[in-house]
Formats: structure tokens, C-alpha cells, sequence
């Protein structure tokens, strides 16, 4: 990671959420698109050596985006999002966990309402997310299965490619 961009990772257990800020040396339409769009999205999102594999994509207030998270022995877990809002270039928000391969949502794993916004600052972009847990125990889980880990090597992963992109 590039320790001149912001990243801050807070869990309060009280509120059952995960507040994440993540800026990125890249412009607002940029970071958008990697996050917005599934050909992109497939290149970062995911931690090496597994990556994402979108099925489906609809992004539009009441679409949704169902993934698999494909192993290097291509075993598939999948996810769905359902996006509940959206704001061009500002923010988006969804809900949703792991599935089956149709979309169906999993209640044996955490779920969760995920907020993004969107802030230009100069050449650069902090990406703030809220993501908050229906229970505790949710939460806990989601830490457990790596998710600091994982997110920080997708990010990692989103810096290389917006550098790519930028060429």
C-alpha cells in the first residue's frame, strides 16, 4: 500500500458496524467506474491469489450484483448485493452477504448494510464506507473470516489497477 493514502479501519461493537476510509490517487470518475463496473470490479476485488467472477450485474436502485469469490482450485462462494440507492459519483449503498449460486442469501453467514461515499479531494478520492451488522455476533464473524485482511489487499490490488487505468 502507498502509506501517503489514508486508511482508517475502526469496528465499534457497540454500533455493530465497521467504518472504513480509503483514499485513492485517482479522479472521481475513475474510482467510480472501478467500483461500479463488473469488468473492473473482477480485476481488484477479491484477495489474491482468489478473485471475483461477476455473474450478474444490474446497477440501478434495486438491482443487484451477485459475484462469486472463485479459489486458484476454482471453488466459487458467492455473494449478492442489492443495491438500495445510489447517487452518480457520490454514493451507493447495498445489502447483502454470501448466496448461493442464484443469489439466494445465506442467513448462516453475516449480512450487511453497505455505504459508500464518495469524496474528490484535489487528484484524489477518499472512499468512506459504513458497513453495519444486523447483530454482534455478525460482526465478530465477518472480522474472524479476514475481512481487515482481505479488504486491505483488495485495495492494494484497486491502487494498481487505477494506475493501469490511468495510462
Amino acid at each position: 500500500m502507498n502509506p501517503a493514502l489514508l486508511f482508517e479501519f475502526t469496528i465499534n461493537r457497540e454500533n455493530n458496524t465497521i467504518h472504513i476510509i480509503r483514499e485513492f490517487d485517482a479522479n472521481l470518475e475513475l474510482v467510480w467506474q472501478a467500483w461500479t463496473t463488473p469488468e473492473l470490479l473482477d480485476q481488484w476485488w477479491g484477495p489474491q491469489p482468489w478473485r471475483a467472477e461477476t455473474k450478474t450485474m444490474d446497477f440501478r436502485e434495486g438491482g443487484f450484483w451477485l459475484y462469486a469469490m472463485v479459489s486458484p482450485e476454482g471453488e466459487k462462494h458467492y455473494s449478492k448485493a442489492n443495491f438500495t440507492s445510489i447517487v452518480k459519483e457520490k454514493s451507493f449503498a447495498s445489502k447483502g452477504g454470501f448466496s448461493d449460486e442464484n443469489g439466494t442469501i445465506n442467513p448462516a453467514f453475516p449480512q450487511n448494510l453497505w455505504e459508500n461515499n464518495f469524496i474528490p479531494s484535489g487528484n484524489k478520492v477518499r472512499v468512506d464506507m459504513l458497513l453495519t451488522y444486523d447483530t454482534l455476533a455478525d460482526l465478530e464473524k465477518e472480522i474472524e473470516m479476514g475481512f481487515k485482511e482481505g479488504m486491505t489487499i483488495d485495495f492494494d490490488q484497486l491502487d494498481k489497477l487505477l494506475l493501469r487505468l490511468k495510462k
